[in-house]
């Protein structure tokens, strides 16, 4: 009963202030029919991240974990119209199925996705010059997201808002028997956070058509 409520209030989360939108919905319903993993952010998160991108003024923006470009055209719709973003993808499935929804949103000139390695293609971001971004999203394999946050500030300014998500996962995060990679790849990020003087950050436990996690919030200062 609590899972069903969760995700009715981000239904009616959804109907009432987030919006239906045809581009996102056929993005989701692309990804299902493709076999993507059902491991997107929700409305109402994606929603959060393309306001918390227009808080930062971004005109630039990174992607750590495209998935089905669900998130990328939330993030993208964002930025200015002379605003690029890049969205870094492992599974060339996945990034085809992105790029067709990013297409289809009428956002292929605003948003790149790049296949491979995301610690490879952010060494390469780095070396074209591409840096600094003023906005960073990280959702991809949480084993490396230390290193994935360490890369975020060293392509960032002050000012650059940072999310990270799935950072609670269903509250593995503070049970001392829970010793997956996952769970061990965002206690090392917290651990880099805490003797981080350039970042402020928060995290913030959530429920909903996801279940409970949560997603950190970091502001490069």
């Amino acid at each position: 009963m609590t899972n069903e409520r969760w995700c009715a209030v981000d239904d009616y989360f959804t109907r009432t202030i987030v919006g239906e939108d045809r581009a996102l919905e056929a993005a989701l319903a692309a990804n299902a029919a493709a076999g993507l993993p059902d491991i997107g952010v929700s409305a109402p998160l994606g929603k959060l991240l393309h306001l918390l991108a227009r808080m930062a003024g971004a005109r630039k923006a990174l992607e750590i974990g495209t998935l089905g470009g669900y998130s990328s055209i939330w993030i993208a719709r964002a930025l200015p119209p002379d605003g690029k973003l890049i969205t870094l993808e492992a599974n060339e499935k996945h990034a085809a199925t992105a790029r067709e929804n990013i297409a289809r949103a009428n956002l292929s000139e605003k948003a790149e996705v790049r296949i491979g390695c995301a610690l490879d293609s952010l060494s390469k971001i780095e070396a074209e010059g591409l840096a600094p971004f003023g906005f960073v999203f990280i959702d991809a394999d949480k084993s490396n997201n230390a290193k994935y946050l360490s890369w975020a500030m060293r392509l960032s300014r002050p000012g650059t808002a940072i999310v990270v998500d799935n950072v609670v996962r269903d509250g593995a995060i503070i049970r001392k028997t829970a010793s997956s990679p996952d769970v061990v790849g965002v206690r090392c990020m917290f651990d880099l956070i805490a003797q981080q003087p350039r970042l402020s950050a928060t995290a913030i436990q959530t429920v909903g058509g996801k279940g409970w996690d949560g997603f950190l919030l970091a502001v490069v200062v």
